[in-house]
């Protein structure tokens, strides 16, 4: 059985992730840099994704070898300390070519009976 902490981090990814998703939907690359509003609150809503990625436990982790678990939880402090060297190009890749791996990873984690998914 998942933690608590674990557990309400799998939420957090999904649903910041979803956020994140929702924010961009319609924009064109060009669109998204220039609408600041955005870029910030997509911006937040990895920090949140990378901050709850950190909350995981390694077992769960593991059973995702796929997935790059040391730049996900460590992109939160890019964006935190590094926020002057933050491109959007590279927020749109990410949004794009990482964040949907990382999102089936973790709708697979909600769907386990460890979190009380079906078995």
């Amino acid at each position: 059985m998942l933690s608590d902490t674990a557990a309400l981090a799998l939420l957090d990814i999904r649903d910041n992730g979803k956020y994140a998703q929702e924010f961009i939907g319609g924009l064109s690359l060009e669109e998204f840099k220039r609408d600041r509003k955005t870029f910030y609150a997509v911006i937040r809503a990895l920090e949140i994704i990378s901050e709850a990625a950190r909350r995981l436990p390694p077992e769960l982790q593991a059973r995702h070898p796929e997935l790059p678990w040391r730049a996900i939880t460590g992109a939160g402090n890019v964006y935190r300390h590094n926020y002057d060297d933050v491109e959007e190009d590279y927020v749109w890749r990410t949004l794009h070519e990482s964040l949907p791996a990382l999102l089936t990873a973790i709708a697979e984690e909600i769907e386990r009976p460890a979190f009380g998914g079906t078995p």
